[in-house]
């Protein structure tokens, strides 16, 4: 739950930037950036975007502790991301 909090504190401090400093309209790229920054650490986290042959060879290697640390880290910076993609689609169509 604080990760989300985190994503939502993380959207209004760009929607308030991007008023601030420049216009309205940039707040859909700016929040779309930050959440675009936290999907692809996701992604990098998770591991999609390796082939097969070294998404096996990192499973027969690594231990469960670090299987589930990695896929936590993966799971809270997409939960981080949701409130900013959310903010940005808003602004975007409104």
């Amino acid at each position: 739950m604080k990760y989300l909090l985190l994503g939502i504190l993380l959207s209004l401090v760009g929607v308030l930037a991007s008023i601030v400093i420049w216009d309205i309209e940039m707040v859909t790229t700016i929040t779309g950036g930050i959440g675009l920054f936290f999907i692809v650490i996701s992604f990098i986290f998770s591991g999609v975007l390796v082939s097969g042959d070294r998404m096996r060879a990192n499973l027969a290697t690594e231990t469960v502790e670090d299987r589930n640390q990695k896929n936590n880290v993966s799971f809270r910076s997409a939960l981080i991301a949701v409130p900013s993609f959310a903010v940005a689609i808003l602004f975007y169509f409104f």
